[in-house]
């Protein structure tokens, strides 16, 4: 009765066989084994054997072994091609993976997208002419915070002109006398902050925000809203208004700050918003 082996089930010559028999028997376990291991053969200079599936003695060659790739914190292993392991480097703090079919891997490390507001700039006004440019374009909406205007005199006020525009702005805003102050088409900036920030008080916010303002196709709302406090009084006014006259559609990529005099204090803060 043959016998086979333990874990591949290939035919053992036994000692009580005829020569002829043995022979037979030998020839048929040397096939066996070339028929078993014929996934061995090939390869090239550098490749390594690694498993083809869950079948036994099913491997395939490779050109590396993907852990050898690895050799830093974080490191993942993706490919760039069929059969192709390559090592991406782990992104910056705070970045996601994201998918890219440009990139040689087919991913990427990004900055993840948010809801939340990025600074981009933050500037002391100390003239009546302040032009703050080379806005990114990158967000959605704009917003513009402008607080602690002081001024040595009453009765000034601050508007703001974008891309150096100086003409076809409109819009409505209050005094502190709760009068209506407006500026109609051909005017020369849009009025934001109007008599307040006299003396040392400087207790007034005026928050602007821009929607669609890195589009280059529309014209552009402005939405402001004025907080400040005189007399004892915290008085709140509005306004929505369009950003330039009726033919300017252009991306908002500066603005100037203008003070009817030079403001003793004051802020301008500009938040990138996604």
């Amino acid at each position: 009765m043959a016998t086979t082996t333990t874990n591949f089930g290939w035919d053992i010559p036994q000692s009580t066989d005829l020569v002829k028999d043995g022979a037979t028997a030998i020839a048929a376990l040397g096939q066996d084994i070339d028929t078993a291991m014929v996934d061995l053969k090939g390869g090239t200079t550098g490749q390594v054997l690694a498993k083809a599936s869950g079948t036994d003695l099913d491997f395939s060659w490779v050109a590396i072994d993907p852990l050898v790739i690895l050799d830093a914190k974080g490191d993942l292993i993706t490919a760039t091609a069929a059969d192709t392991p390559a090592r991406l480097a782990v992104g910056t703090n705070g970045q996601v993976l994201t998918a890219d079919s440009t990139a040689a891997t087919g991913l990427k490390w990004e900055t993840a997208a948010s809801g939340g507001m990025t600074l981009l700039s933050t500037t002391t006004l100390s003239s009546t002419s302040t032009t703050i440019s080379g806005i990114s374009g990158s967000y959605k909406n704009l917003q513009i915070a402008i607080f602690g205007i002081n001024h040595s005199t009453s009765g000034q006020n601050i508007t703001l002109q974008f891309n150096s525009v100086t003409s076809g702005y409109f819009g409505t805003t209050t005094d502190d006398s709760s009068t209506a102050a407006t500026r109609t088409s051909n005017a020369s900036a849009i009025p934001v902050l109007f008599g307040n920030g006299y003396g040392t008080g400087g207790e007034n916010l005026t928050n602007i925000n821009i929607p669609f303002y890195s589009k280059a196709s529309i014209r552009k709302p402005i939405e402001i809203q004025t907080v400040y406090k005189t007399d004892d009084v915290t008085r709140v006014t509005g306004a929505t208004n369009g950003v330039y006259g009726s033919a300017n559609t252009n991306a908002i990529s500066s603005i100037t700050i203008l003070s009817s005099a030079t403001p003793t204090a004051g802020t301008v803060e500009i938040y990138g918003i996604n």
